[in-house]
């Protein structure tokens, strides 16, 4: 479920490097919640991230004012 529906972003891999220099892997996520969007006048409910969610808000008070 880790995967933006928008965008695409999914998360990376990455090493924890400790003081001892110990590599522990470990992967950072995105922050992808379950919304309802409204994308080409259609209302659709997916799993953004809170990127696209901003993007999405303001594009619509900008559309709201024109």
């Amino acid at each position: 479920m880790a995967r933006c529906w928008v965008c695409g972003k999914e998360g990376i891999m990455g090493r924890a490097v400790s003081h001892s220099k110990r590599h522990t892997p470990h992967r950072n996520l995105p922050n992808v919640h379950k919304r309802n969007l409204v994308i080409n006048g259609e209302k659709t409910s997916l799993y953004a991230c809170t990127r696209c969610v901003r993007t999405q808000y303001k594009q619509e008070k900008v559309s709201t004012k024109a």
